[in-house]
């Protein structure tokens, strides 16, 4: 299930990409699909393994060529261990908001993208995120170890982007029909996976994603602008920046 919209990002074959924050790769796997080069980084390491390996077995399969993956990186998002200006894109999804320091995250993913570059960022919409913070305590921090630290509004996120030298080019919110799911398991207990209406509404979104029926995308496209769990955003960094309709 991807979130950012890869069409607006422009990536040509053999662009390096950086995926901050990949988590077990989806993002990056998309990447790669596309004829693009990708580094995961990720502070877990159990994730970083994780990529590498499903990485290594879309190479077996055929579906990638090897000099597709530039390689699986543990490391933090706030001192990025990459020279200045090496990456045409970099894209972060649901990162930021586990991040304290985020200005530092942010300036150090401009740092290291090239000028002209694009970079792409997903972070929770900010009702549907408010709602999981008045359900349950246990959703964040600092109950939460390793929680959502901070509610993001879109002018907030906007105001750093362009803080740190990048041209917000556009904007959408994404997965309306999985805000029902996290309001659900925050109501009963966000550890609570097993509880009957938790697992019952688990089944139903595995059953979209992998039939794609076109109710629930017509379902999606309507509720996405109010109801959209991710606000995905776009942007350039100085200097040719193109507007992207939102």
């Amino acid at each position: 299930m991807l979130t950012i919209r890869f069409d607006r990002l422009g990536l040509r074959p053999g662009d390096r990409v950086l995926d901050v924050g990949a988590g077990f790769g989806r993002h990056a796997f998309e990447v790669a699909r596309r004829g693009a080069r990708v580094v995961a980084l990720d502070y877990a390491d159990d994730e970083v393994v994780q990529t590498r390996a499903t990485i290594g077995g879309m190479v077996d399969a055929g579906e990638i060529s090897l000099d597709r993956w530039l390689g699986g990186v543990r490391g933090d998002a706030t001192r990025l261990p990459f020279a200045t200006g090496s990456f045409d894109a970099v894209i972060t999804s649901e990162v930021l908001e586990h991040i304290q320091d985020d200005v530092a995250a942010i300036a150090e993913m401009v740092r290291v993208l090239r000028p002209g570059g694009t970079f792409a960022a997903t972070v929770p919409s900010w009702l549907p995120e408010k709602v999981n913070w008045m359900l349950s305590d246990e959703y964040h921090a600092p109950a939460a170890p390793g929680g959502h630290v901070r509610i993001y509004s879109a002018t907030e996120l906007k105001a750093k982007l362009r803080a740190a030298g990048l041209t917000v080019t556009g904007s959408h919110h994404a997965h309306a029909l999985h805000s029902p799911y996290w309001w659900l398991k925050c109501a009963v207990g966000p550890r609570n996976d097993d509880h009957p209406l938790v697992a019952r509404y688990r089944r139903f979104l595995e059953w979209d994603i992998v039939e794609q029926p076109r109710s629930t995308a017509l379902a999606e496209r309507v509720l996405a602008p109010v109801l959209g769990k991710s606000y995905v955003i776009y942007a350039q960094h100085a200097g040719v920046a193109q507007t992207v309709a939102a």
